[in-house]
Formats: structure tokens, sequence, C-alpha cells
């Protein structure tokens, strides 16, 4: 029997956590990454310069249409390179490449207490041209590895624009 539906009151309580993806937009052109300001009103890191990024929601697991059952279990194969996707789309307007590089991960807890996976990549520009999310964030802006030190960031996002930068300009 297959999963027919997305059940935390089967999961155990205290292994319940957000998965959350980052990404540094690369733009190869000039070797730039995209920052963008998030709003004021965010409960986590308002003001702050972050990457974008977003939460795997249950509307992303299709039970309807996965990628195929491995007995009982439902299996979504690639769903992070789609949330990648999303949410670059959703947060900043753009297209990327489907050749996410990993960069890093760390684990932390909201100020509301709730527990976050995070794993951070690198993708490459592909296509489109900036547009924010009304209300999440407020501007944006290009910036090389030097650059980006003259903003406001979160914690680490000035190590992910470097580490994204040194791994697309390898090649």
């Amino acid at each position: 029997m297959k999963a027919e539906r997305i059940s935390i009151e089967q999961a155990k309580p205290d292994k319940l956590f957000y998965l959350v993806t980052s990404a540094t937009i690369y733009r190869s052109d000039d070797g730039r990454c995209l920052i963008l300001r998030r709003s004021d009103d965010e409960p986590v890191h308002p003001g702050k310069w972050a990457n974008a990024g977003g939460k795997l929601e249950h509307k992303d697991l299709d039970l309807e249409n996965p990628t195929s059952i491995d007995g009982n279990v439902v299996v979504f194969e690639d769903a992070i390179p789609r949330l990648l996707g999303r949410e670059t789309l959703e947060e900043s307007g753009l297209v990327v490449d489907e050749n996410e590089k990993y960069i890093g991960s760390k684990v932390f807890v909201r100020p509301d207490g709730i527990p976050v996976v995070l794993i951070k990549f690198g993708v490459e520009y592909k296509d489109g041209e900036v547009k924010l999310e009304k209300g999440a964030f407020t501007d944006s802006a290009w910036a090389n590895a030097d650059e980006v030190k003259d903003y406001d960031c979160i914690d680490g996002v000035v190590e992910e624009v470097a580490a994204t930068i040194e791994v697309f300009s390898r090649g």
C-alpha cells in the first residue's frame, strides 16, 4: 500500500524539520551573484541581504504523480533541483540551469522555535530579468566576492557567494 496522503500525524515530533534550500545565482558573463534584500517585515533576518531559496512544501510532492513507487514507498526523484528552480523563479523572476552545485549545509533553530535543515547550492543564471517577489524582498544586487562584503548579509552569504563564484569559474 503506497502513501495516499502526506501525514505529519504519523511522524515523530522530535524528527520534524523544515527542509530549506538556498540558491546563490551565478551570472557567468560578469562573474557576479544575485543577492536579495529581505523585507523589514520578514520574521527571520528582516532587512538582511540573502540568496533566493525556500522550503520544500507538501504540494511539491504530488502523490498522484510520483517518479516511481518502490514497494509501498512513493518516490520523488529530483525534488531538490525542482525546488531550487521554483524558488528562484518565485523570488527573483529568474530561470536557472539544472546543474546545481552543492555548497554546504547547516541546521539551525529559528527564533520561533522551528528547526531547519538548510542545504546550500550554487546555480547558474539561464534567463529572465530580476523581478522581486512582492512582500518578501525590497531590493536586489549583482555582486562579486569582494562587493558582497559591503552588504549587510545573513551570516554565511558572503562565503556562499565566494564559493559559488569559485565553483562556476573553475568550469
